[in-house]
């Protein structure tokens, strides 16, 4: 690990269909997938080009007896998994699952804020070198993160800063939505975060992939049996943004500097 703050470095899809969510995100965002070769389990890696940036996998059977449904996790890369997620539940977080090992990957855990909203932690097996530096508006990576939270978004935040050290880069008046607060980490900004809407049934995090032109994401996720919840519309600095549902209910979102 660096000696910068701990950011999201890696995302994963449970999914009722392993096969069609592949399929789905093949066509809808151009990733690229290959089978991880995990031992017991059918993972398969998500990849911008020749990049990584995350996974997919099948829902436990035991998790969708309990409620649980598809949907999209991001995992916050820490020094120390055991260490922060002891600080997280003593914080009035939850501990979901381990710390525990992943074969060939690192240590994880998965944790909740004091609202509600499920992430995961990772500290990964030391490697040599890495990948090198892309541009965040590369299509196919993550480049905005956005909490929607049944706590508000000042004591999210305040959890979130307490933890990994992200700071405020701008707090914007929504009037009745209340404040969305810009953060980031080593002045980089990472997302937003604000109060959860009254429709939205729990706290969560949203995950906004790159793509080259919007409209025609749009086309590709209604072709593909998706469907938009919300957009496109233009965000501030020029972008475009637009909310969706793939065909096994997850919510994912796609952001792209043209529309």
């Amino acid at each position: 690990m660096t000696d910068r703050k701990p950011r999201f470095i890696w995302y994963e899809l449970m999914t009722s269909d392993p096969d069609a969510a592949e399929a789905f995100y093949r066509a809808v965002v151009g990733w690229k997938t290959a089978d991880a070769g995990q031992p017991g389990m059918r993972y398969t890696i998500l990849s911008a080009g020749d990049r990584g940036m995350g996974g997919l996998t099948a829902l436990p059977a035991e998790a969708a007896r309990a409620g649980a449904r598809p949907g999209w996790l991001g995992y916050i890369g820490v020094p120390d998994t055991d260490a922060a997620a002891k600080r997280i539940a003593e914080a009035g977080g939850a501990i979901h699952r381990g710390p525990e090992d992943i074969p060939n990957v690192g240590r994880f855990a998965v944790v909740a804020d004091p609202g509600g909203a499920i992430f995961m932690l990772l500290t990964p097996l030391p490697r040599e070198g890495g990948p090198p530096p892309v541009e965040p508006t590369t299509p196919g990576l993550v480049s905005w993160h956005e909490l929607y939270s049944g706590i508000g978004q000042e004591a999210a935040f305040a959890f979130y800063a307490g933890h990994f050290g992200w700071e405020t880069a701008e707090l914007m008046d929504m009037g009745p939505m209340g404040k969305y607060r810009i953060f980031g980490a080593d002045g980089v900004p990472l997302g937003g975060m604000m109060d959860r809407p009254a429709d939205l049934p729990a706290s969560a995090w949203g995950f906004y992939v790159n793509v080259d032109g919007l409209d025609a994401a749009v086309a590709r996720i209604e072709a593909n049996r998706g469907q938009v919840s919300m957009g496109p519309h233009e965000v501030p600095g020029g972008s475009w943004i637009v909310q969706a549902v793939d065909p096994q209910g997850a919510a994912f979102a796609l952001v792209s500097t043209t529309r």
